[in-house]
């Protein structure tokens, strides 16, 4: 019996370690220690937590600390990530957004129910909730003035390139209609304290306006979040016959590089330090009194080295405006310095880490466009 068992360990270490293997099948996290021996994929940990959440289509066993018999090894040696995926994964619409380790539960947990439960990339053609080109629902969206959050109408159309939302269901008039090709959404369960908290941002008169908006189905929400996608990327096909389809993929919805609290100080440089929550979503850095404000105070663009831009660890000396946090950044643009104090060595890190990221980065065309917005006050 012991002879057996060692056998297999050993047969069970070889298929593990077979580079195909080793990443999680569904989020990309290297070495998994985790399988399904129902599936025949090898995952992370916190993926394993999802399968076992479908016990019907998912058997998950540690490599380390579970006993797995011969036939369940051969299983897995036939199988594996490649095989499995190339099942699971055959016909993933190029739009459909992929999530990694980084990304929130809702999303990962929609990703693996997708594949395996719904088997919704099994097939080509498949119809598939987010790809009819319009969408209507009843989303929770936050109040601008009160915070609370209320069900809402929202409409979303690919032969009109916009969303909408209306106060009232047999309104005939929206609030608001947003063209899709300025609308960004990214998950922000712990900023709208909703595991499926949606954040939906949109440009106005060439400033970001953020709704905040959720849905107690994760599957609902997380179909919300690639109909726009989708919408979106049949929109720039049309708009620029010319681009591949990866070219068109990246310019659809984008995470935040960046957010939290910073202190900040005036233009003149003299006044006192507030504390306020800064998003960096690009090129655009931009703060709110509140994480959850609908409408930022401030924008500043960030563009790149080759155009006098850049940013420095720590503030001129000679500052002269009170501030209580004491890691300091400095922006640098052609027209100004911009101030900011961090509260901790690791956050003055971190974003010195996405500004660089940013001013690394060649302006494209658009962006010179958008340089206008440098110039825009960034008052107190």
């Amino acid at each position: 019996m012991a002879g057996g068992n060692e056998r297999s360990m050993k047969a069970l270490k070889e298929v593990w370690k077979r580079a195909e293997n080793s990443l999680c099948a569904d989020c990309g996290k290297p070495d998994p220690d985790w399988a399904s021996s129902t599936l025949g994929v090898f995952i992370c940990l916190s993926c394993s937590g999802i399968h076992r959440n479908i016990p019907s289509i998912s058997k998950v066993k540690s490599l380390k600390m579970d006993y797995w018999d011969d036939a369940q090894v051969q299983f897995l040696a036939k199988h594996g990530n490649a095989v499995t995926k190339a099942i699971y994964e055959a016909h993933i619409p190029i739009y459909y957004y992929q999530p990694t380790y980084n990304d929130c539960q809702v999303l990962r947990e929609q990703w693996v129910r997708a594949k395996y439960e719904r088997k919704e990339f099994t097939e080509p053609g498949k119809q598939l909730p987010y790809s009819d080109g319009v969408k209507e629902g009843i989303l929770w969206k936050r109040g601008r003035d009160n915070g609370q959050f209320l069900p809402r109408k929202f409409l979303l159309s690919e032969r009109e390139g916009c969303l909408k939302y209306f106060t009232k269901q047999d309104a005939k008039e929206p609030k608001i209609n947003v063209k899709i090709d300025v609308i960004n959404a990214t998950f922000q369960p712990e900023k709208i304290g909703n595991p499926n908290g949606l954040q939906i941002t949109y440009l106005k008169d060439n400033k970001t306006r953020n709704i905040f908006v959720y849905h107690e189905s994760g599957k609902e929400v997380v179909d919300w979040f690639n109909a726009i996608r989708s919408v979106q990327f049949h929109y720039l096909k049309v708009a620029f016959p010319i681009a591949s389809d990866n070219e068109i993929k990246n310019r659809l919805t984008r995470n935040f590089l960046k957010e939290g609290y910073m202190e900040k100080t005036g233009p003149k440089q003299r006044e006192a330090f507030k504390k306020r929550w800064f998003t960096l979503d690009h090129r655009r850095l931009m703060y709110f009194k509140d994480p959850l404000d609908a409408f930022a105070k401030g924008e500043v663009f960030v563009g790149s080295g080759e155009n006098g831009y850049s940013v420095q660890k720590g503030l001129p000396s000679g500052t002269q405006g009170n501030f209580s946090w004491h890691y300091g950044i400095t922006i640098v643009t052609p027209d100004r310095e911009y101030l900011f104090t961090c509260e901790t060595e690791t956050d003055q890190l971190e974003w010195i880490r996405a500004f660089t990221s940013v001013i690394n980065q060649a302006m494209t065309p658009q962006e010179y466009a958008s340089k206008c917005l440098d110039a825009v006050s960034f008052p107190s």
